[in-house]
């Protein structure tokens, strides 16, 4: 009776070569602010590509939004739907826009389900280039809509007296305050626990805002008490810059309240999200 004894032979690797794979080397550097922003934008317009269908709310929604209430209303308002859009086209494109902001939130808030951003945290980037890169993706889809509104307009009979500098710059000062405004949802994103929620609130909000203005029939032919509210109104404001700009007589006073109230939406709810986020 034979007993065979295996022995098992441990490698240990030489001091000098341990000591060159551990020895501290040139880090990568850390990507600038811009850098960061950017490819987190690029992110969430990676989202589209791969869930084409999220297109639908800047395509075939303001696509039926412009035709429904340009032929609903434009014989009762304004004697024609042609009349009608001329006024109505500037509106509908601010209240498409200003509608699918929320969506910003929405996704802050899967992500935040999903546990991405605890990825995110860990990360040696700067903090508030994830919360950009969302609304820059956005910008994208803001644009489309906007696009879409005009196109349409055109083909239904919209000229714009302002020409092509009117048209592109009342678009520009609708996309700056869209992404002004969509910090609100960022932060509720951030606060609320799921998308839902975010939906339910974003369209508490939106609801009144895009409906009490100035969008489908001039604030003069309401209530008084209504007025005040109409008047003091975000969108009323907006949608008179943008109309304004568009007809070739830009209004001075109203474009500089929709610029002061841009900054002033990134001052006070980009820090409050960017407060949350460090918390969260």
């Amino acid at each position: 009776m034979s007993t065979t004894t295996e022995t098992t032979t441990t490698y240990a690797p030489a001091a000098e070569i341990l000591g060159t794979v551990l020895a501290p080397g040139a880090k990568p550097p850390r990507p600038s602010a811009w850098s960061a922003s950017m490819t987190f934008g690029w992110r969430a317009m990676l989202k589209i590509k791969h869930v084409p269908e999220q297109l639908f709310d800047v395509t075939a929604f303001p696509l039926m939004m412009t035709l429904m209430f340009t032929y609903l209303f434009g014989g009762a308002l304004a004697g024609s739907p042609t009349e009608y859009l001329q006024y109505l086209l500037p509106g509908i494109m601010v209240t498409s826009v200003v509608m699918i902001t929320m969506y910003t939130g929405v996704e802050v808030n899967k992500d935040i389900e999903k546990g991405v951003f605890d990825r995110f945290r860990t990360l040696p980037i700067w903090r508030p280039s994830t919360m950009i890169g969302y609304l820059l993706g956005d910008i994208l889809r803001y644009a489309m809509a906007s696009t879409v509104i005009l196109l349409v307009g055109l083909v239904l009979g919209f000229r714009p007296q302002g020409g092509l500098a009117g048209v592109v710059g009342g678009i520009l000062l609708l996309l700056g305050f869209s992404f002004a405004f969509s910090w609100i949802w960022t932060m509720f994103g951030l606060m609320l626990r799921s998308e839902k929620s975010v939906m339910g609130i974003s369209m508490l909000v939106l609801m009144p805002l895009t409906f009490l203005s100035n969008v489908y029939v001039q604030p003069a032919t309401m209530p008084g008490w209504l007025q005040v509210f109409v008047n003091a109104n975000p969108i009323t404001h907006l949608v008179a810059s943008v109309r304004s700009l568009m007809a070739g007589t830009p209004d001075l006073g109203e474009l500089t309240w929709v610029l002061v109230a841009s900054v002033l939406l990134i001052a006070v709810f980009g820090t409050l999200t960017m407060r949350l986020y460090n918390r969260k």
